[in-house]
């Protein structure tokens, strides 16, 4: 029987250091938006690595899922191997032999982590139009240099060697350069 950690903050920029769950045997690591469950690859990782018996550890609900389907669906998973997932900020365990009281309060906890993600998702976005009210909001900072593009397409460099020069996907080159008119749609 192990016990596994699962710590998930949703930007590179953020510190894993908060979530101390304590003695593990494993730590699976993620610092990506917990959106999309096929797109978090140490959450599919440590839901492949446990095994009967083992414990999944997870600082908090909102962690582990960040709306009621996904949440109740990995615990599911997990209760279906034989693992026991506990929330260490909740106090709360989950193995899948529950009585109905604990399911209501995965329940109830899912529904509160989701709607205080809504809550949150409503306040940046009326922050965000104040801010542009006041003309002090000009949006994400462009990551694509198109007139670099353009120079370099201007020099005589492929698509492929300016994609790789700037670190960026084949794709995005084609798109400046249709923005440009410079490459035909591709049909």
């Amino acid at each position: 029987m192990a016990k596994v950690a699962y710590i998930r903050v949703s930007s590179v920029n953020q510190n894993l250091d908060r979530q101390d769950i304590g003695e593990v045997d494993r730590i699976f690591e993620e610092k990506m938006s917990g959106k999309n469950i096929k797109d978090r690859p140490a959450l599919l990782d440590m839901m492949n690595y446990v095994r009967d018996g083992d414990e999944v550890l997870v600082w908090s609900i909102d962690r582990l899922a960040r709306d009621l389907r996904d949440l109740q669906s990995i615990i599911q998973r997990l209760n279906d191997k034989g693992v026991t997932v506990t929330f260490v900020k909740e106090k709360l365990s989950f193995s899948g032999a529950d009585d109905a009281f604990s399911r209501l309060q995965l329940h109830l906890m899912g529904a509160f982590a989701e709607f205080e993600r809504s809550l949150i998702k409503s306040r940046q976005q009326e922050g965000i139009a104040k801010a542009r009210e006041r003309g002090v909001y000009t949006g994400r900072k462009k990551a694509i240099d198109d007139g670099k593009i353009y120079t370099l397409t201007d020099k005589g460099h492929s698509q492929n060697e300016i994609a790789e020069e700037m670190g960026i996907t084949r794709i995005s080159v084609y798109r400046a350069l249709k923005k440009r008119r410079l490459l035909p749609s591709p049909s």
